[in-house]
């Protein structure tokens, strides 16, 4: 037996067939999803900071981790590669030097780069304050989380006041990490003496095995910026009693009605 392809059947199906052909549909394609998936850039931008979402990996140490960690993903899903098990980075400087700017660049350059990225990005501030136990709160199964994600932003380490609980909290989410090979990019202001007095000798020393250190060095950019722009509302408003180019002199009238105020 021969197989043949389906006819429509009776006079309706035949009709629409026909109009469809008339309009130039062919009725025997099949149907297809046209919705376009939204980007993985345009989806993070609702969970990047809107001061940096344009931010840019322009360092050259943070730029090649980006290439690394995405040559290094495993295929997933139509070839895209994943996260997978790698180098961390220790980004180091003075207030303003843009840390934070280098560690939401160096996500977005990931995206760009078509990674398929589960990432979250706390300071280590926010950390402490979400894991601090409270009634109807569990602490714990989020501390797993961001232990197990494959990509973790700590912001800001060792801004926080430091305690024996802080420090128990940063060495397990660390040792977690160190021991899964988890990419994590982790700012701080302290250098490694101050910052192993903050977090404690197991931590800095994981830290230091786990991560490459990139350290920022300029002014602060947030204090260059604002005298930029007092500089430049300093230029574009006149010395008060200067008149304006092209103003007219005062008249008569105009002049009495000042003195009459």
């Amino acid at each position: 037996m021969r197989d043949h392809d389906a006819q429509p059947v009776g006079g309706i199906a035949r009709r629409l067939a026909h109009i469809l052909t008339s309009r130039g549909i062919d009725p025997a394609a099949k149907l297809t999803d046209v919705t376009e998936p939204i980007p993985a850039l345009q989806a993070a931008e609702a969970r990047i900071p809107a001061r940096y979402q344009a931010a840019v990996a322009d360092h050259p140490a943070v730029a090649a981790w980006v290439r690394e960690v995405a040559q290094a993903g495993r295929p997933g899903p139509k070839g895209a590669p994943g996260i997978a098990q790698g180098r961390s980075l220790l980004i180091v400087g003075t207030t303003g030097t843009g840390k934070t700017h280098q560690a939401y660049g160096a996500v977005r350059s990931l995206l760009l780069a078509g990674v398929r990225l589960r990432w979250k990005a706390i300071t280590a501030a926010d950390l402490y304050a979400e894991l601090r136990p409270r009634p109807g709160h569990d602490g714990e199964r989020e501390l797993m989380d961001l232990a197990r994600c494959p990509l973790l932003i700590i912001d800001d380490l060792g801004a926080a006041k430091s305690s024996e609980w802080t420090e128990e909290i940063t060495m397990r989410l660390i040792n977690r990490r160190y021991n899964e090979m988890l990419p994590t990019l982790v700012t701080t202001n302290l250098g490694m003496a101050d910052l192993r007095q903050y977090i404690g000798d197991r931590v800095a020393s994981r830290l230091t095995e786990m991560t490459d250190k990139v350290i920022l060095d300029g002014p602060d950019r947030r204090r260059a910026l604002a005298a930029a722009r007092r500089s430049n509302v300093a230029v574009a408003t006149p010395p008060a009693g200067t008149e304006l180019a092209g103003s007219a002199p005062p008249t008569a009238v105009s002049a009495a009605r000042r003195r009459g105020r």
